[in-house]
């Protein structure tokens, strides 16, 4: 791992959770983090439930479009999160790969957002303190 650690968020739509774990671990890391998040079947954008979720903690991730899963985004990150896409993240020697099992904010309401959001945030807390990266 580089002086500047590298992770990459990985879930299918890239809609919900990689982009509240990114939004989180952006927020809390600031530049100290290279921070990337992607899907193995990119959505049409962001879901709403998750942006108002996230701007309730004065995170904006209005703007943010979903991604496509790259072997070189895999290949450029430390560590590798995936979030309930089962094997479409590529695996290479070296990297550390983590799943996190949480529920999909996909048609959920903004009231059972609030826990994923919750949960995402305590996790990426965590990764920081393993990275050795204060929040």
């Amino acid at each position: 791992m580089s002086d500047k650690p590298s992770v990459l968020f990985v879930c299918v739509h890239n809609a919900g959770r990689s982009q509240m774990a990114a939004a989180w671990l952006t927020h809390l890391a600031g530049d100290r983090v290279e921070v990337r998040s992607a899907g193995s079947n990119p959505g049409a954008g962001v879901n709403p439930a998750a942006v108002e979720a996230m701007a309730e903690v004065g995170i904006d991730i209005s703007a943010e479009v979903p991604k496509m899963l790259t072997v070189d985004a895999v290949k450029e990150s430390d560590v590798c999160i995936t979030m309930g896409c089962g094997d479409a993240c590529p695996v290479f020697p070296g990297k550390r790969y983590l799943d996190w099992t949480l529920d999909d904010p996909a048609g959920q309401t903004v009231d059972n957002v609030r826990p994923i959001r919750d949960d995402i945030e305590h996790r990426v807390r965590g990764l920081l303190d393993d990275l050795g990266v204060p929040a």
